[in-house]
Order: structure tokens, then sequence, then C-alpha cells
């Protein structure tokens, strides 16, 4: 089987629709994906790891099927305010006053911070990573048309979404499901909300308070962007009016996403995205991940053991793969016992990678692995099912283990396919790299495994002479440490347990 067999296959479960979907793109072989990246004012987090990693597979996969694909993700530096609300104080603003920097000072640390984590998870660069505050033109102008088209005015200096007309007119809620009247009803009075014809309408621009550090000149007043806005323009801006995948957190739903179906639908005059996914949350204990209920582990944090509900420290792998042994649409729960479990999970399909090369080939097979590969390309074509293809890659290792015990034959041309679609899966798709240690930050495995082969040669030195005591000595201190080391015909070999 060919990757590019299986264009025009994937399944992917469009928000929009409520339903699974054929990946059918605007544009044959060619795919625009706009995901809604980190705003910039602390450290990343655990949360910020799971739309990344799900959209890095995303990328990865629809790549290695033959699609070329334009990955475009903002850095929101300007216009999100406290609460995800039309009123507070930018976050971005605000963590500069209190550290007395500059605004853009905070941005680009946190960006870098940013930066530093995901190259630790391994996930790709987008195409394009344009941030919102390089884009205030083309925000302006669109503000500016949806004004001339009716669907929004200016109060005190602001501009306002007008949302009752766009209920009027196209039907608001169709991304969210949530009913305008009943939102209306709910919605609170909330200070400077008086300057809005209804509570539910959105700003598109807002006017600088006189102590706001972040403003730009617009028609209408020294100001900033709504934090809805900034999403429409920089997608327009570079996949073009329609395009075909817009993800991001299933938190970003409601309103972020919702805005921007009105905003695109008047500015461009047709609904922008084909299909929206969204990845669902990282809970601890139930509650979502997050910096504004503080209930958040920052990625460094988890690298280095340092936060007081780490029993230990966790490689940026093990973090990827605990990510990835979830379906992206489903929760998942936080606890040490999950990642450990993780953890163990990850050596074991590190070790089968290791075994691959080992195997001996037989005249016959007692395992399909063509059939074996074609399971693999169904999970990812079924919704990018990453824990049904890693259920796959631990069959792989039940198939190697057959092999190597004597339990089971494998050709030399099954051996190959399976070593390189084994490989192909676990590092190019789901984007794994050997990483059993960290050193200085560093992939540190070459060293381990250097330092574990002088090890076994020392222990077989010990058990040729006969010296059981030491060589039993060794193993044993090795199991304490967490290194698992079996006896087999072709040698000692190792394992983190």
């Amino acid at each position: 089987m060919q990757p590019t067999d299986n264009k025009g296959k994937v399944l992917l479960f469009n928000t929009l629709s409520k339903r699974k979907e054929l990946l059918t793109p605007i544009v044959p072989d060619h795919v625009g994906l706009y995901v809604c990246g980190p705003t910039v004012y602390g450290e990343p987090h655990l949360g910020h790891a799971r739309p990344a990693v799900t959209f890095d597979l995303v990328f990865r996969y629809l790549t290695h099927i033959g699609y070329k694909v334009r990955y475009v993700r903002n850095i929101t530096d300007v216009g999100h305010l406290e609460h995800d609300a039309d009123e507070g104080e930018d976050k971005i603003a605000k963590k500069a006053r209190l550290e007395q920097l500059e605004p853009m000072e905070v941005a680009q640390y946190y960006m870098d911070s940013y930066h530093k984590a995901m190259d630790a998870l391994n996930v790709k660069g987008p195409s394009i990573e344009p941030r919102a505050s390089g884009h205030i033109m083309e925000q302006i102008d669109m503000v500016q048309r949806i004004l001339d088209k009716g669907y929004a005015y200016v109060s005190e200096g602001s501009v306002y979404f007008d949302v009752e007309k766009f209920d009027r007119d196209f039907g608001y809620g169709k991304l969210s499901g949530r009913v305008l009247s009943e939102l209306i009803a709910n919605t609170r009075e909330l200070d400077g909300q008086s300057e809005k014809h209804n509570p539910a309408d959105f700003a598109l621009w807002k006017k600088a308070a006189p102590e706001h550090i972040m403003r730009w000149r617009s028609p209408w007043s020294d100001g900033f962007p709504g934090w809805h806005i900034e999403c429409t323009a920089m997608s327009t801006k570079y996949l073009g009016e329609q395009f075909d995948i817009h993800g991001g957190g299933m938190d970003l739903l409601f309103p972020h996403h919702e805005s921007e179906v009105c905003q695109s639908t008047v500015a461009n005059g047709k609904s922008s995205v084909k299909y929206w996914m969204h990845n669902n949350m990282i809970t601890i204990n139930g509650q979502k991940m997050g910096k504004s209920l503080g209930n958040f582990i920052t990625l460094n944090e988890f690298f280095t053991g340092s936060h007081k509900m780490l029993t230990q420290a966790y490689s940026p792998m093990t973090i990827r793969f605990f990510v990835l042994q979830a379906h992206y649409r489903g929760t998942v729960d936080f606890s040490n016992e999950a990642l450990q479990s993780a953890e163990k999970g990850m050596e074991k399909l590190y070790l089968t990678e290791k075994h691959l090369d080992k195997l001996k080939a037989s005249d016959t097979s007692t395992e399909n692995i063509e059939a074996w590969v074609q399971r693999c390309y169904d999970a990812m074509n079924d919704d990018f099912n990453s824990p049904k293809l890693i259920a796959e890659l631990f069959d792989a290792a039940r198939i190697v283990n057959a092999v190597r015990d004597g339990h089971g034959t494998l050709t030399q041309a099954d051996i190959d396919l399976l070593k390189n679609t084994f490989r192909t899966f676990f590092f190019d798709i789901l984007g794994m790299k050997p990483e059993s240690v960290i050193v200085d930050g560093k992939d540190g495995s070459d060293t381990l495994d250097k330092v574990m082969q002088l090890v076994l040669s020392i222990r077989k030195e010990a058990k040729d002479s006969k010296n059981w005591a030491l060589s039993d000595k060794i193993r044993d201190d090795l199991k304490a440490a967490g290194i698992n080391v079996k006896d087999t015909k072709d040698g000692a070999e190792w394992s983190v347990e």
C-alpha cells in the first residue's frame, strides 16, 4: 500500500455538522489548516500541549498521505481581555504592568518559551505563524467591511457586531448550538456594557482607555482589535475567503469560534470554514486545566518534576504519548498514575523498535503484515484515531516478541514492511523521538544506551567467569533503579520499566 492511496479516505468529525465527514479539500491535493495558537502572557502548560500535539498529528498525517498542507497557527499578542470578554484589561498588558515591562517584551518572552516547549514536544512549526499585532491593518479593513454591510455599529469609539441582526438574516449559533434569546436572557449586565445595543454583541474594535498601553489609530478611535476579529482576518489573509479546516480547543467553540463564523459570513459573504475540528480538554480531578483557574502545571514543571502535584519528572515524549493515548475529542484527566502508565507503554514501543533490526527471517509468515499495515492507516483515516493506532503498534510488539521467542515467523519482505511501517507511524506520524533521559535539555538516549552496553558487558564477564553473585547484583541493582535486564539466547537486553 502507498500512503497516497489514502487520499480521499480521511473522515473527520465536523463540529459544524456534528458528524464525521469525508475530507474533500476545496482545492484538490491542497489542505488549508488554521489553528488558534496561544495568548502569550504566561508559561506554556499541559493545556497548551493538547491542541499543539493534536493538530501536529493532523498536519503530519495529511502531509504523509500526499496532501500539500498550508498550516497557519497564530500568536495572540493583543486584544485578548480578561475573562475572554469585552471588558477588563488586556492579558498581556496586565502582565506587562505587573512586571514593569513593555507589552511586546512580555509577548516575546512567552512566545519564545512556548516555542521551546513545542520543540521539546517535537511539535512541527506551522507553515506560517502570524502575530495579531502584525495584522492590525487587515483587522481594521475587515471591521470596516462589516460596518459597510450594516452588521456592526460604532458606540463611543468602539465597534460592536450586531448579533441580533445577524441572527435574523443568517441564524446565530450554528456552530455552538447557542440560542440567542436564551443567551441574552442569561447575560448579566457588566460595567461598560451599556454602550452595546445588545448584551450579546461582541467587540470588533475597542477604544483604549487613557491608561491602556497597547493602542493603534483607526477611523473610530485610538484603540485595539477585538479578540475574535484577529483570527478571521489572519486566516482569510493566508488561506483565502474559504478554506478547509479550522481547529482549536473546545473551550474556544464559544464565543471565539462562533464569533468568527459571524464575522466571516458578513465580511467575506460566506462562512469561511468547511470543517471545524475541536480537541477536548485536559482536566485535573474533572476540572479544566487553565491559567484562569490556577490549577495548571507548566510544561517545564513536568519536564523537571518541580511541581508539588508531581511525584517525578516526565520527559517531553512521555507527555506527548500521554496526550496521544486518548482520542483528541475525548477528555484526558491528569494523574501521576496515568502518566506513569503512559511512560511504561511508550518504553515498550521503544523497545519493540529496537528489536526490529534483530528479527531473523523465515521462509513463511505466520502473521498477515499487509493487513496490519492497512489497520494502521484505517485508524488514522477514522478521524485521526491515535489510540487505535497505538493499539496497532502494541500488536506489532506482540508480533515481534512472538517471532523473537520462536512462536511465530516472518519472511524478510514482511520484516522489512513491519519495520518501515512501525517506524513511519511511531516516529513520523505520532511524532515520537528516541528520548529515554534528558541531559541538559537534550535527547540523552544514545548516552544511556552506551552506558548500559558497558554495564551489560561487565555483567557478561562476571557470568562467563561464574561470578554469579556479581552478575545477580548488577541485575538486581539495575531493577531497583527502574531498568529491567532480560537474558535471551542472543544476549542480555535492557528496558526502562
